[in-house]
C-alpha cells in the first residue's frame, strides 16, 4: 500500500531520477548483468485471450494461467470452488511473482538512474 504515492511524490520531487511507468525502461536489460537474462514471453496466444474473453488487464505473462482457470470451472461448474484450487493457485503465484518481477525492474531503473545522475553532478 502507499507505492502509488510514493512513487507520484518522487517523480514530483525529483523527476530526472524518477523512473516512468509509463514508457519502456530507459537502459539495456542486459546491463550489469554477466549472463543474458531470460527473455520473457507471452505463453497464451492472442487468439486464446480473445476467445476467452480476457479482460485487457488480465492479458499479461500470467494470461495461460487464467485461461487453464477459467477452462477448469467451466468443466466443473457449479463446483468450481475446490476443483479448481491448483489452478487458481498457480494463476495466483504468477500474479505475484509477476508483481514482485515489475517491483525488482522499477528499483533498478530508479538506481540506475539516480547513479547516473551523480556521475553527471560529478563530470
Amino acid at each position: 500500500m502507499g507505492t502509488k504515492l510514493s512513487v507520484s511524490l518522487e517523480g514530483a520531487a525529483n523527476p530526472e531520477t524518477a523512473p516512468r511507468v509509463d514508457r519502456p525502461p530507459t537502459f539495456d536489460p542486459q546491463y550489469g548483468f554477466e549472463r543474458p537474462r531470460k527473455v520473457r514471453e507471452m505463453k497464451a496466444t492472442w487468439e486464446e485471450m480473445e476467445q476467452w474473453k480476457l479482460k485487457p488487464a488480465q492479458r499479461d505473462y500470467c494470461a495461460h494461467h487464467l485461461i487453464s482457470l477459467m477452462k477448469c470451472q467451466t468443466q466443473n461448474a457449479p463446483f468450481a470452488g475446490h476443483a479448481c484450487d491448483g489452478e487458481r493457485g498457480a494463476w495466483d503465484k504468477c500474479e505475484y511473482d509477476d508483481h514482485i518481477m515489475r517491483i525488482k525492474e522499477f528499483e533498478r531503473e530508479r538506481r540506475l538512474l539516480q547513479r547516473q545522475a551523480r556521475k553527471e553532478a560529478t563530470a
